[in-house]
């Protein structure tokens, strides 16, 4: 299951790292005819052959091109244009004569469709203003992973490092530090993000955003980690080893960072895979309701964000993608976690 989990979390990282590659479309790109467009099937065989169009003779094969001088046979993976039938009823019906070879490792882009001719290739369908929901699904990835890997590691940082010196400082530090870290402990996290948010100015640049989520999901996350290592650092700092070190003339810091602090590492680690999903899923939340990325940008938040606007779900279940992303990374977080804690990978 370990495996498993580490595989699964590499897979969403890698191909989020990769997205101008992956990315058969720009994620901005608006496709005015293809709101809410179904998912592009991807045909392997001939054109003309068992998947193709029914092309019964010469006379329909040269009808079905356009005439003698239409374009020829398609005989490796292609794509058939979505044609839109009924916009009230979002229905397309695919253009069985227009068959578009897919074009690999064209203009940077690993496989890619006919954006120019209206057959785009739309691997997760489209969303509400016709943009490719894989590629926004892919760059999405790099923002809402980027804030929730730095706030977990500003997080884990600060907190090991406050609770390091809690638990081996005198007893007035380690009383300030404790309570500080308890009175943000009970305050509810989500609400306290939203809060703080919503006190700065609401339109705010996307690095800005960027920042701005980092620091507030660090400052909601630190007290945690804190919380452990104080506690372990205080078991550890009378064990015999440490007790060696001090009296070979270790000073404070260096019996910190060089004995204590190593002795939580477990810990630290445990509780930073549990922060990571945590992060996505505020980042997702904040955006979801107006206070974080731009709608502009494309992260898994403003994404669901634009989802929600679906009539129901039926309509365009590939809008969900986001979700399903947020989903995949953390079951794969807590496959990580009990592959730690089980006994039979120790």
């Amino acid at each position: 299951m370990k495996r498993a989990g580490a595989i699964c979390l590499f897979a969403v990282i890698a191909a989020s790292a990769l997205a101008p590659w992956l990315a058969p479309n720009d994620p901005n790109a608006r496709f005015n005819d293809l709101l809410y467009a179904p998912p592009t099937r991807v045909y392997l065989f001939d054109a003309g052959g068992p998947e193709g169009p029914p092309l019964r003779d010469s006379a329909d094969r040269d009808a079905s091109r356009g005439g003698p001088l239409g374009p020829p046979d398609i005989t490796g993976p292609h794509i058939y244009p979505w044609t839109l039938v009924s916009r009230l009823e979002r229905r397309f019906e695919a253009d069985r004569s227009r068959p578009i070879a897919l074009r690999w490792f064209s203009d940077g882009r690993l496989v890619t469709g006919d954006a120019a001719s209206g057959a785009p290739l739309l691997i997760l369908g489209a969303d509400g203003y016709g943009r490719d929901i894989f590629a926004r699904l892919l760059y999405g990835g790099r923002a809402t992973l980027a804030v929730a890997a730095l706030a977990t590691l500003g997080a884990t940082l600060l907190g090991a490092l406050i609770g390091g010196l809690s638990g081996q400082a005198a007893w007035w530090i380690d009383a300030v530090l404790s309570r500080a870290s308890e009175f943000v402990l009970v305050l509810p996290a989500i609400y306290v993000a939203l809060a703080l948010r919503a006190v700065m100015p609401l339109v705010l640049s996307a690095p800005t955003v960027f920042l701005l989520l980092t620091g507030i999901f660090t400052l909601l996350g630190w007290p945690v980690v804190a919380r452990g290592v104080r506690a372990i650092v205080l078991a550890e700092r009378e064990r015999e080893y440490v007790i060696a070190a001090r009296a070979a003339g270790a000073g404070g810091g260096r019996l910190l960072l060089r004995h204590l602090l190593p002795a939580a590492g477990g810990y630290i680690t445990t509780q930073a895979t549990l922060l990571l999903p945590a992060f996505i899923l505020a980042e997702a939340t904040l955006s979801f309701v107006g206070l974080g990325f731009p709608t502009t940008m494309a992260t898994w938040g403003t994404m669901l964000q634009d989802a929600a606007n679906v009539a129901t779900l039926g309509d365009a279940p590939w809008a969900l993608a986001p979700a399903a992303a947020m989903f995949l990374v953390v079951l794969s977080v807590n496959l990580l976690v009990q592959g730690k804690s089980s006994p039979t990978d120790q």
